[in-house]
């Protein structure tokens, strides 16, 4: 008789079990007793292999993620393995490039290492509704929406980036700015980067005024470096610009330091507002402005909803955490 033998018997999931066995809180009374009438049946004795349960391949939560440079993402993941391995659950990290197929990587995952559910940080919509109808287990999209995708077991908790950058640039625009770039991804590769150009797209219409994408939107990979060459490209097609919306914090700082190797000043002759809220922020000269996405909440309620959805076999939940400005130094009026 295994930990599996039992959970399977006793209708809860294996996690359940070990957490039961090992007298570890957040499980209902009623599981509990069931738990233990079919531990008590079979005279299973708790020893070292269930302490350690969480060294066996079925016994794990993994992380996908899109972007090893994102600033975000490994604040949100350092939060997230804490709680996980505080509830006993192994932690299986897996990073990809931002054009991989994080599908492929979650199905390949599940075959092999078998995890009891799957975190994706950083997704492609294209591929989730190709691909994730082929994995079985609970997911949680942490930063992107997915309730429009129809899964009964993937639930997501995110910012609403559309309305977020949409507030970016309108800060800018109630500051008379109106030559007014964007630095950010590909729109056909990432959801957030589609929402946050959405935003930019209905801040300019708003306000009666076009947004060219061929002049004033640079596309470009998450990173500082990508920051920096991206806004020198953006400073060669557009040299009346007065102010930048980065997708990404790490864009905005690459972005302040290729304005000033251009000889231009931040904010009096450009100003920068990023999105994300890292800490490295509050320490560049100047201080950055910023849309900051609640990271503590979005990691905490991803980790709880997935843990839920494994333990008490819920169906999808789906939460949007809320965002705000930060004001630093490198934005001023026109």
């Amino acid at each position: 008789m295994t930990i599996k033998d039992i959970a399977k018997e006793a209708g809860y999931s294996v996690g359940t079990v070990s957490r039961v066995l090992n007298h570890s809180p957040g499980v209902s009374e009623k599981a509990r007793k069931r738990i233990m009438e079919v531990v008590e049946k079979y005279h299973f004795q708790l020893n070292g292999n269930a302490k350690h349960l969480k060294k066996q391949s079925s016994d794990g939560i993994a992380i996908i993620i899109k972007g090893a440079q994102n600033m975000l993402f490994a604040a949100i993941v350092e939060q997230m393995q804490g709680l996980i391995r505080r509830k006993d659950y192994a932690c299986m990290m897996y990073y990809l490039n931002e054009e991989d197929n994080e599908l492929e990587q979650a199905i390949k995952i599940s075959i092999e290492r078998h995890p009891l559910g799957i975190l994706f940080l950083g997704t492609n919509p294209e591929y989730v509704r190709q691909r994730f109808d082929q994995v079985k287990v609970p997911c949680v999209l942490v930063t992107n929406p997915a309730s429009d995708f129809g899964f009964d077991n993937l639930s997501s908790v995110c910012t609403n980036d559309e309305a977020a950058a949409r507030f970016a640039v309108e800060h800018l625009l109630s500051l008379g700015h109106k030559k007014i770039g964007v630095l950010g991804g590909k729109t056909s590769l990432s959801q957030t980067v589609f929402s946050r150009y959405q935003g930019c797209v209905r801040a300019f219409s708003s306000h009666d005024m076009e947004f060219d994408p061929k002049a004033q939107y640079e596309v470009t990979y998450f990173g500082i470096s990508e920051g920096y060459y991206a806004m020198g490209r953006l400073l060669d097609k557009m040299p009346d610009i007065t102010a930048v919306f980065a997708m990404a914090d790490v864009l905005a700082i690459g972005a302040m330091r290729a304005i000033h190797d251009r000889g231009l000043r931040v904010p009096e002759d450009i100003s920068v507002i990023g999105f994300d809220g890292i800490d490295i922020g509050n320490y560049t000269i100047p201080r950055l402005t910023t849309i900051r996405q609640y990271r503590e909440g979005i990691a905490t309620r991803s980790v709880e909803i997935l843990l839920r959805c494994i333990d008490e076999g819920t169906t999808a939940i789906h939460e949007v955490e809320p965002f705000y400005l930060v004001p630093g130094e490198s934005v001023c009026k026109h």
